[in-house]
């Protein structure tokens, strides 16, 4: 016959504090996370082929949104933050590296990298931001509209600026600026893709445009000086070659009384007059949330890409000043911000 156990209250009280007991030392004992108590730092690799006010915007905005989505660096996640600083060939290395880490994700900042990591990366999801053309690009697959998904490890947000409204926009500050120029390393395919965008914009408002090519940093001032004579307006394309050195570009023009125009609402306060664009902060914070969704747990190429559609004009007093220009009233009226 069995022998039949016989519990107290007491006896079952100990035993479940026993347990908790052990449970709690467990706890106690195993680091904590948003991800869960056996889950590790995410890593995410951060690739940009230049610095500048643009691009570090972009960068700030997307960790923004990773951080607001409970992402927090130090905590959940860690950033490897590298700049190419305008070498294509470093910026395959970089993608290399990001390879062979082994990243969780990868934010690729601008045309040139995002070619790079596409180039190199096939299993690791990539989120682009700051692109104009992606599919032209080859960043994302040619059957890949905007607002579609891309069936691959890629996704991200575009920043394609409305290239007619801003030159019909600029041509009021001067309506007597018949000849313009640019700057531009063709190297850049965003850059060509401007240029194309500038031609036909200007053409149809009867403006001459007049194109200078660099391929470097180096070369950017003096470019902007071989404009002296020639152009009575200069506006510049998405060229990160260029934008990273608006700052030589203003001063040239603060000397020579030409009217100088950007596409990104971050070259204004560096000395451009106006520009009708976006605020590359949301751009960053865009891709950043499309991020947050590949972490949570989403396929990276069922999250459609597609272009930032928030415009604003900026426009800068001071600049306009330095280079003889007069704003009308009804132009300042329109301007989001006005920088005095």
């Amino acid at each position: 016959m069995p022998c039949k156990q016989v519990f107290s209250a007491a006896t079952t009280r100990a035993a479940v504090h026993a347990a908790v007991a052990v449970l709690m030392v467990m706890w106690i004992g195993t680091p904590t996370s948003a991800w869960g108590q056996d889950k590790k730092m995410i890593r995410i690799g951060v690739t940009k082929i230049v610095s500048h006010a643009a691009l570090d915007a972009d960068e700030k905005g997307f960790e923004a949104a990773l951080a607001s989505a409970g992402f927090k660096e130090g905590v959940h996640v860690s950033y490897d933050r590298q700049n190419a600083e305008g070498d294509p060939g470093k910026a395959t290395a970089i993608a290399r590296k990001f390879e062979q880490d082994k990243v969780d994700l990868v934010h690729s900042i601008a045309t040139p990298t995002s070619q790079a990591v596409v180039k190199v990366i096939s299993q690791i999801p990539v989120v682009f931001s700051s692109i104009s053309d992606p599919v032209d690009a080859g960043v994302v697959p040619k059957d890949s509209a905007p607002g579609k998904k891309t069936g691959s490890n890629v996704t991200g947000v575009s920043d394609m600026w409305p290239v007619a409204l801003q030159m019909e926009t600029y041509a009021r500050f001067v309506p007597k600026a018949k000849t313009w120029g640019t700057i531009f390393n063709p190297a850049e395919a965003n850059s060509v893709t401007h240029v194309k965008a500038i031609r036909a914009a200007a053409a149809s408002l009867g403006l001459k445009l007049v194109e200078v090519t660099v391929a470097s940093s180096s070369e950017v001032e003096a470019a902007a000086k071989s404009l002296v004579g020639k152009v009575q307006a200069i506006t510049i394309t998405s060229d990160n070659t260029t934008v990273a050195n608006i700052d030589a570009i203003a001063r040239v023009c603060d000397q020579n009384k030409i009217a100088l125009f950007a596409g990104d609402v971050d070259s204004v306060p560096r000395g451009a007059i106006a520009a009708y664009g976006m605020d590359y902060f949301l751009v960053g914070y865009s891709a950043g949330k499309k991020a947050a969704l590949v972490l949570k747990g989403v396929k990276v190429g069922d999250i459609p890409w597609g272009p930032v559609e928030k415009f604003s004009l900026v426009i800068n007093l001071k600049a306009a000043r330095a280079q003889g220009v007069a704003v009308s009233p009804d132009l300042l009226k329109r301007a989001a911000k006005v920088i005095e």
